[in-house]
């Protein structure tokens, strides 16, 4: 691991940037507060566990395999915005009768999961900041390069699943007191699909990287 002074400024380090909202804050706090405490902690691990596929593949070099390529960078971006995009308009284009929302059509705990692991692991902005932000805190002098990177990464996603579990915890108390509103049953399908549009826009439009 990372000698002592480099790990603690990493940690402070993570401990800010996971307290920041992001895509992923977005996408977990309007699963929380669409589907309750359980769909958000579910979607919490679910980006935990993108989180690791972007940490394992820095720590085996296929994070700059990613920058390198220009069709591989662009194609996981459009793929990752085109599964935003279709949560998005299927949220709007989907009607539900607010008096029996509940069993019937809501997805189950594995697929609530499956998707977080989907919507963070096709994040190519993720690769991008794992693979600059990890070896920052790397200390070549000891021990494997990989095995730092590998480290520091689950460090900063067990740190992440503390910081997005209370947004999930928050958001779905707040959820709670909302969905006694018909109105706003009504209403937030309309939420929930323009912060899924939003995000998957926001990805498909970022800025381009140059090309090689």
């Amino acid at each position: 691991m990372p000698d002592l002074s480099h790990f603690t400024f990493f940690v402070v380090a993570a401990i800010m940037l996971n307290a920041i909202p992001g895509p992923a804050v977005l996408y977990i706090v309007t699963r929380s507060i669409d589907q309750g405490r359980a769909a958000g902690l579910m979607s919490v691990l679910g980006v935990a566990v993108g989180s690791m596929v972007h940490v394992t593949a820095a720590a085996l070099g296929l994070s700059a395999l990613l920058l390198s390529s220009s069709i591989a960078f662009e194609s996981v971006k459009y793929l990752g915005a085109a599964y935003l995009i279709f949560l998005g308009v299927q949220k709007f284009v989907k009607h539900e009768d607010t008096s029996e929302r509940i069993e019937r059509d809501v997805p189950g705990p594995f697929q609530i999961f499956y998707q977080g692991v989907l919507a963070n692991t096709l994040n190519p902005k993720t690769a991008l900041f794992f693979f600059a932000f990890l070896p920052q805190f790397v200390n070549i002098s000891r021990s494997s390069v990989a095995l730092q990177i590998l480290f520091l990464g689950i460090t900063f996603t067990l740190l992440g699943i503390c910081s997005d579990g209370t947004w999930a915890l928050l958001a779905s108390s707040l959820g709670d007191k909302l969905k006694r509103s018909t109105s706003f049953l009504r209403g937030w399908r309309y939420v929930a699909g323009s912060v899924y549009l939003g995000l998957g826009l926001a990805t498909a439009f970022s800025g381009s990287r140059k090309s090689n």
